[in-house]
């Protein structure tokens, strides 16, 4: 059953995606708190007054608030089945379509479709379908409607059969995954995300490189794409806020500790990511550890702030791997830590102040993922540095497309390659830091969120 507020004139503009920009907290008492949310989608939106956001009810508290008619006006949530939201959510979108994208699969051992793939796969056509429903009955004539993400890849497929009248777009967060790995996915699996992509007017990616690989998957597996057109917005850092925010009273007190558990005249290294699976903390922690290994002038002269926010806990998989981290981080400061020197700093408490704290204190930012849609991690510390800060970066993350000539580049493999960066990084000459931090956050800031999201909706409109 799919319950929603109601509203009282069709939307002109609308936007679909599983999260909101608001969170229901269901207290002992009854009551209900609401806590807004952040991130680059929220910010870009802000650019617009008169739209309707679309989003799934995910806890108990957005599911009491719809049951009584609580909400905020411009929001309307979707109170989807749990055990449906659960199979489209964690069951397809994250186990399945994430590891597609970013090619997380053990290929020898997954990925396994079977009938309990199939029996979520519905789910996640009902989820789909819930939001496509609602859009269409919430869309005015002729409006424009933003879909979000690979959580709702079938929603324009749906939106369009339901109503032809509407200029339909689709936006990809994440990478999109080269041909060959696609066709992991079961084939009519594979042509029926293709075909609810192809349903929008416009599907657009953060890179070209993802661009790119979309279309040569529908080249390969439906002959083309048909009439939908290809565009490529790469999200920038909100440098405006950024700048703002790092100089709150909160972000000054954090920089104290943090300065407190670094020491005097050490430099930094600073990682700030969820513990994801595709941003290779590991790898990261193996490589600080080759760097001390193999470089031993910077023990007790350089320390790793490693922030390693948990994600995803209720899948075992992330479970395992955010243990993995704290272990990893645990030996080496066991293996190298003295008296007065903790080689590494990590805190697993997600805690956006205290990011902000240590983006004004690296010395060096280390972005390593495997596979990212962009990574703001990597726009943003240039952005927010004191005295400028080394980038060392994964060829792999898209904002690699923009920053890369600035940035130490790595492959995202390669811990000994890595650990040589990061000596290279700390070596770095103040000047040539300085320089390259400059020309680095000019760039990371060329397409801060608003103006993302209105290139979008004008290039909609202008299909």
């Amino acid at each position: 059953m799919v319950t929603e507020h109601t509203s009282s004139s069709p939307a002109q503009v609308l936007v679909a995606s599983n999260r909101g920009p608001i969170t229901y907290t269901l207290g002992e008492d009854g009551t209900l708190d609401a806590r807004r949310g952040g991130g680059g989608l929220v910010s870009g939106l802000s650019a617009v007054d008169d739209k309707l956001w679309v989003c799934a009810a995910l806890g108990d508290g957005d599911r009491e608030a719809v049951r009584r008619g609580v909400g905020e006006p411009g929001v309307r949530m979707l109170d989807i089945d749990p055990e449906v939201h659960a199979d489209a959510y964690n069951g397809i979108a994250n186990s399945v379509l994430w590891f597609v994208h970013h090619l997380l699969y053990q290929t020898p051992v997954e990925p396994v479709f079977d009938a309990e793939f199939r029996r979520q796969w519905a789910s996640y056509e009902t989820y789909n379908r819930a939001f496509a429903e609602a859009l269409a009955r919430e869309a005015a004539e002729g409006a424009a409607v933003l879909v979000q993400d690979y959580h709702l890849a079938l929603v324009p497929g749906m939106l369009r059969a339901l109503r032809p009248d509407l200029r339909i777009g689709h936006f990809s967060h994440t990478p999109w995954a080269p041909v060959d790995y696609f066709r992991l996915l079961p084939d009519d699996i594979a042509e029926q995300l293709l075909h609810g992509i192809l349903g929008a007017d416009r599907a657009a990616f953060l890179t070209r490189r993802w661009a790119d690989a979309f279309i040569g998957c529908c080249t390969e597996i439906l002959g083309g794409t048909g009439r939908t057109r290809i565009g490529v917005h790469g999200l920038g850092a909100d440098a405006d806020f950024l700048r703002r925010r790092s100089h709150e009273a909160d972000v000054d007190e954090r920089m104290a500790a943090l300065r407190e558990q670094v020491g005097e005249d050490r430099k930094t290294i600073v990682r700030v990511d969820r513990t994801e699976l595709s941003k290779n903390i590991v790898r990261g922690l193996h490589a600080y550890r080759t760097l001390l290994e193999t470089r031993p002038e910077w023990r007790e002269r350089v320390v790793h702030i490693a922030f390693a926010y948990p994600s995803r806990q209720d899948l075992a998989v992330y479970r395992d791997y955010t243990a993995a981290v704290q272990s990893l981080a645990t030996e080496i400061n066991g293996a190298y830590g003295t008296e007065s020197w903790t080689p590494v700093v990590l805190h697993v408490k997600d805690d956006f102040a205290r990011s902000l704290a240590a983006y004004r204190l690296a010395d060096v930012a280390l972005v390593n993922p495997i596979r990212d849609g962009m990574n703001l991690v990597a726009k943003e510390v240039p952005v927010v540095s004191d005295h400028g800060c080394a980038l060392v970066l994964s060829r792999e993350a898209g904002a690699y497309e923009k920053l890369g000539e600035d940035a130490i580049v790595v492959n995202p493999y390669d811990v000994t390659g890595t650990a040589e960066a990061l000596h290279e990084a700390l070596t770095m000459s103040g000047d040539e830091r300085s320089g390259r931090t400059k020309r680095l956050a000019e760039a990371a800031t060329a397409l801060p969120p608003q103006q993302w999201f209105l290139d979008q909706l004008e290039a909609l409109r202008q299909e």
